[in-house]
């Protein structure tokens, strides 16, 4: 059984975010950056899997040179090969050409099961395992809560719905399982895992390696701190003109109507 799973470093949720000298993306000098949680959940569980039934877990992520620290955080807790994405031409790409960029890297791996974390920390936008499970043609579950090997080539996973309820689906390999935090708890490297991951197999590909020319399809034009403002309104008249006025306001001004 063949793993991969998705990592990302986003900054520490206590960071103090500052807003660039272009204004148009968040200045990274000062801040700390760590693994996206619910990927650490995400390998967590992709670890347990290989250690019950056999296998091999590979780590990819996607970003700039900081970003390796996740692979080899990763590869001192267990996981068993790296592959780092890094270009200058995958910053700024919306999601769906990010989800292209790893399709291209994984489409010759042979993957059996691909896990990323839910959402990330900063963007949140939880589509890459869908886009990724669209484009690489495989089966795909999403807010997982639990997973369960049912023979050699079927997993069977647990998945948070809505109002505390759960489903649970089997799927055939090849599939996409984005992870829910708190499915497991995560372990920590081991100095010998840490000397091991030395020893390790960190593959970095660009865009020319995968054949890619994207474009971005989005882009900033400002980025800001939104301003607070306050404006008091009087509204007289006569009773029914008070009222009149009143409901034109919410209807068009304030728009909750």
């Amino acid at each position: 059984m063949k793993i991969c799973v998705l990592m990302k470093q986003v900054p520490d949720k206590d960071a103090a975010l500052k807003i660039n000298a272009t204004g148009l993306g968040i200045d990274t000098s000062d801040l700390t950056f760590v693994t996206n949680e619910s990927d650490s959940y995400a390998l967590e569980e992709a670890l347990l899997l290989k250690e019950a039934h056999g296998g091999e877990v590979v780590v990819c992520t996607l970003g700039a040179d900081s970003s390796l620290q996740v692979v080899k955080d990763a590869l001192s807790k267990g996981a068993d090969r790296g592959l780092f994405l890094r270009d200058d031409a995958f910053d700024n790409l919306d999601i769906l050409s990010l989800s292209k960029v790893f399709a291209a890297a994984l489409k010759d791996e042979n993957l059996d099961l691909i896990f990323s974390g839910l959402q990330s920390d900063d963007v949140g936008n939880g589509q890459l395992g869908l886009l990724i499970a669209e484009h690489l043609n495989t089966s795909h579950a999403s807010l997982v809560m639990e997973t369960e090997m049912v023979g050699d080539s079927v997993i069977k996973a647990k998945r948070e719905l809505e109002s505390g309820w759960f489903q649970w689906t089997e799927l055939d390999f090849p599939a996409s399982l984005t992870i829910q935090s708190g499915i497991n708890t995560p372990r920590y490297a081991s100095l010998r895992g840490i000397m091991m991951m030395k020893k390790k197999t960190i593959d970095t590909k660009s865009a020319e390696d995968l054949g890619l020319n994207l474009t971005p399809q989005t882009s900033t034009t400002k980025m800001y701190i939104p301003e607070k403002t306050k404006e008091t309104v009087y509204v007289d008249g006569t009773t029914d003109e008070i009222v009149s006025k009143l409901v034109d306001i919410f209807a068009n001004d304030i728009k909750v109507l």
